[in-house]
């Protein structure tokens, strides 16, 4: 058997875990989504009007949408974290360490269930805000199938750093808490409001980081705003993420004596 083969046979044996343990154990997945759902409901409803400047509700949350969407994939892959940190701290890892795996299936098992569950929760968090009025009369079928592409690989990236942040804690409460910044990023990017209706001061901070390009794109392909080159941030952000949290995650887990 090929090393090729023996790498996409273990890693589906450890996504099938993983997504076993998600299923039996739902509760974290779903406590996590709670952040998302309640800022959708609290900014649309109780803020709306206000925050629209007068354009109404359904103004407003055809707005916001992207963002919240965003911030559900952050706040999904802090439970990334604390799996991984509770999988290090539970000594399971060192019992797959003396098995005939392939070594790398460990990781890959979790960023696959990870993804997966990430866009699942974006679904969920999706039908919320159609339920609520969202619509998106611009978008085309290619519109939508590159904002899933979109929302897959800002998935992917920051699966990979939520993968590091739990190899690097040393236990599950640590790793919640070092993922935090996976959710407050959102909170100062443009998901709320304009960019330019923030202070002078403040709007580097909003503008360079990751999360912005990202809402701005996928408020572009559902929207029909116009995205100018975050497209291209975007997938710069994306890419970037995704070689760190990788080499940090291998690196973190080859070293690691557990």
């Amino acid at each position: 058997m090929s090393s090729l083969t023996l790498a996409l046979r273990d890693s589906s044996t450890m996504l099938r875990r993983n997504l076993l343990h998600a299923r039996r154990y739902p509760s974290l997945t779903l406590n996590l989504l709670l952040t998302p759902v309640m800022l959708l409901l609290l900014f649309v409803y109780i803020f709306g009007d206000t925050m629209s400047g007068g354009a109404g509700r359904s103004a407003y949350i055809a707005y916001i949408t992207p963002g919240i969407l965003l911030m559900t994939i952050g706040s999904t892959v802090i439970g990334t974290a604390v799996s991984v940190a509770t999988d290090m701290n539970e000594g399971i890892i060192a019992r797959f360490r003396t098995m005939n795996i392939h070594r790398s299936s460990v990781l890959l098992g979790h960023v696959a269930g990870s993804v997966l569950q990430a866009i699942t929760s974006v679904a969920l968090v999706g039908a919320v805000a159609l339920a609520m009025g969202f619509r998106s009369t611009h978008a085309t079928l290619l519109d939508w199938l590159a904002a899933f592409a979109l929302l897959t690989l800002v998935a992917l990236a920051f699966t990979w750093i939520a993968v590091g942040m739990g190899l690097a804690s040393p236990n599950a409460e640590a790793a919640s808490n070092n993922a935090m910044p996976l959710i407050l990023l959102p909170l100062i990017s443009s998901a709320f409001v304009p960019l330019h209706t923030m202070p002078g001061w403040f709007q580097p901070i909003a503008h360079y980081q990751p999360f912005t390009p990202a809402i701005e794109t996928l408020r572009g392909l559902l929207l029909g705003t116009d995205t100018g080159n975050n497209a291209w941030i975007t997938i710069a952000w994306c890419l970037g993420l995704t070689a760190l949290g990788y080499r940090w995650s291998k690196t973190q887990f080859n070293h690691n004596p557990t």
